[in-house]
């Protein structure tokens, strides 16, 4: 009989496997080019940074990035590709950022937002980063779309090999909750979960939240198109109060 092991939220098991499920160059420069429309290099925090192929781009374009990152397995596979070591990595929840100065800019990118599952949370959320942020600083981050609950009110299955395993990725949505769940199936017969659980956050309760401290200069629905239409994420771009 197979080992199974429940595994938190936070991409332990999924950080030695992340880059080769989901790395994609393209999607990586998109995410560049929409914070280097707004914002020149600066000093700029990454939150959840995961494996840090966009921290990795900043970087390289001038911006001095520190990055952070629930997750040790995360970082460390981040550090791993820091050959430089430009970017300061702090493992550690982004609710909290009371021991890093203040920023000329601030992100949370790929979704990472929705991650907070508590409107009480995305408030004080809001107010953390504003608080770090150097006056008239800018935050970014992209939050799923109201369409991805339609998208996956069907379970979506995707089956594969990667590296030394077998693995399965099913994405369901109930209510405001997007779950996503992973199991890696290993040659000695273990098979590993993971557990993921993203709220959706409409997007006229996130400007009223966002209202006490940012305002907002641009949203867009997947990167070009103005405003709030379908699509799959909303990108904010929001100026300290």
């Amino acid at each position: 009989m197979p080992m199974f092991r429940l595994k938190p939220m936070i991409y332990d098991t999924l950080a030695s496997y992340y880059d080769a499920l989901v790395k994609d160059e393209e999607a990586t420069l998109s995410w560049v080019h929409w914070i280097e429309s707004f914002q020149k290099p600066c000093s700029m925090l990454e939150l959840a940074c995961g494996s840090a192929e966009i921290t990795q781009v900043l970087s390289h374009h001038g911006f001095q990035m520190t990055a952070l990152d629930l997750s040790q397995g995360m970082i460390d596979q981040a550090k791993r590709k820091d050959k430089e070591l430009k970017i300061q990595f702090e493992c550690q929840d982004m609710r909290n950022l009371s021991n890093l100065p203040s920023f000329e800019s601030i992100a949370c990118l790929c979704d990472s937002f929705n991650y907070i599952l508590e409107k009480e949370e995305i408030v004080s959320f809001f107010k953390e980063v504003h608080d770090h942020l150097q006056p008239e600083g800018i935050f970014f981050f992209d939050s799923h779309s109201l369409d991805r609950l339609d998208e996956f009110s069907e379970e979506f299955n995707e089956t594969g090999h990667i590296e030394d395993v077998d693995y399965q990725w099913s994405i369901a949505s109930e209510e405001e909750i997007i779950y996503q769940d992973f199991a890696f199936y290993k040659e000695n017969g273990e098979v590993i979960q993971e557990h993921h659980m993203q709220r959706v956050y409409d997007p006229e309760w996130l400007k009223e939240a966002l209202h006490p401290y940012f305002y907002i200069e641009s949203i867009k629905t997947d990167f070009d198109l103005e405003g709030i239409q379908p699509g799959e994420k909303y990108f904010f771009v929001c100026r300290r109060k």
